[in-house]
């Protein structure tokens, strides 16, 4: 298939991975910003082709991964309740709260819908005018123009029966807060190509030149991430501050204007809690005050849940690219994908899910 199987061509891979290898002459730590990436990453095996010089940390860009414990348990308060029609993508559904997930609330009789678009769930927020249909927005900037554009077609409709429970995280901010952090490792950031297919690099130049690192936006096929590693290295030996576009089919430096219009519509900036992280300032969106009636947490006052992450989870710095899933004492003993402690292994696309998928805590169990 066209645009897909080239970029999968393992002699092309190689080919990449040999000249990092020939560009390399001393060490550097690179952070891949997307659970995605990094699962294909962990998947195809590239971190164990490159050279030794070359360390991958994983980054914070799992949406499933980074929201909130409370935010969970406030989706499992909805969804209990009789008068609610709980909908979300799929995902969201066997993410443990700290009594059960969604799938357990939809067995004990909860109406919890998956749907495929939240516009779907306006649409049976339509058919079902006696309930009140509640969305999980969830998500990075991918998400956000949809989700957006879920609550502006309900207010358009003058339907009064629908509301989205909000997670929206953003990158720039978390970028903002790993590299600013006085324990950072970070030397160049492989940013996630789908993020800025939509918000475009707009806003990374300024993060570089701050920092002074290079970074470097790419796609999830193995030749699309062997190539954005191979120019974050080109510019870190070179010494070359600034952003490059490895990843020009499908990015622009000013991306999807539309979608961002929508957001900015309907959505503003907020303080936001990220799992395993803790509060980043001005690091996400939350509905603007003329479409505070479609909140679901302040319809439902369900604001006040709090809740206490596993103290044996090392989440909050395998996100900031300090550890690796396999330092954790508790990695793939008391945590595993079907009984998660924390954050970077309730995703399909977190770390330690990862890690423990394709059998990567077996061949660094000795690794500390």
């Amino acid at each position: 298939m066209k645009y897909l199987t080239e970029y999968r061509d393992a002699q092309l891979v190689h080919g990449v991975i040999q000249e990092i290898q020939r560009t390399v002459t001393r060490p550097w730590v690179l952070m891949e910003l997307c659970g995605g990436q990094t699962h294909a990453i962990v998947r195809h095996g590239i971190d164990q082709l490159l050279p030794r010089e070359i360390e991958l940390v994983h980054g914070p860009g799992c949406p499933v991964c980074v929201t909130p414990l409370e935010l969970i348990d406030k989706a499992l308060a909805l969804a209990a309740r009789p008068d609610v029609i709980f909908t979300s993508y799929g995902d969201m559904l066997r993410v443990p709260g700290s009594d059960g997930d969604l799938f357990a609330r939809r067995a004990a009789g909860g109406d919890v819908r998956v749907v495929y678009s939240p516009l779907d769930a306006v649409k049976i927020a339509q058919q079902n005018p006696d309930k009140q249909v509640v969305f999980f927005a969830i998500g990075f900037e991918t998400t956000a123009p949809a989700n957006a554009m879920s609550v502006a077609h309900a207010k358009a409709l003058g339907v009064k029966n629908f509301s989205i429970l909000v997670s929206h995280v953003c990158v720039p901010p978390a970028i903002h807060a790993i590299l600013a952090a006085p324990s950072n490792r970070v030397q160049g950031l492989v940013a996630a190509g789908h993020v800025n297919a939509v918000m475009g690099y707009w806003e990374y130049p300024a993060l570089a030149e701050k920092y002074r690192v290079p970074i470097v936006v790419t796609g999830f096929e193995p030749l699309d991430i062997a190539q954005g590693i191979l120019t974050t290295v080109q510019m870190l030996e070179q010494g070359r501050i600034g952003v490059a576009n490895a990843y020009p089919r499908a990015v622009t430096r000013q991306g999807n204007q539309p979608a961002q219009a929508m957001i900015q519509q309907v959505f503003m900036p907020v303080d936001r809690k990220w799992r395993g992280i803790g509060v980043i300032p001005q690091s996400g969106w939350g509905l603007r005050p003329e479409f505070a009636e479609y909140d679901a947490e302040t319809r439902f006052d369900v604001g006040a849940i709090k809740t206490n992450e596993s103290p044996l989870c090392i989440a909050g710095e395998i996100l900031q690219g300090l550890k690796k899933p396999h330092h954790c004492p508790a990695f793939a003993k008391q945590c595993t994908p079907e009984h998660p402690l924390g954050a970077t292994m309730v995703s399909n696309e977190g770390a330690c899910a990862a890690y423990y998928k394709y059998g990567r805590h077996m061949l660094l169990e000795n690794v500390t």
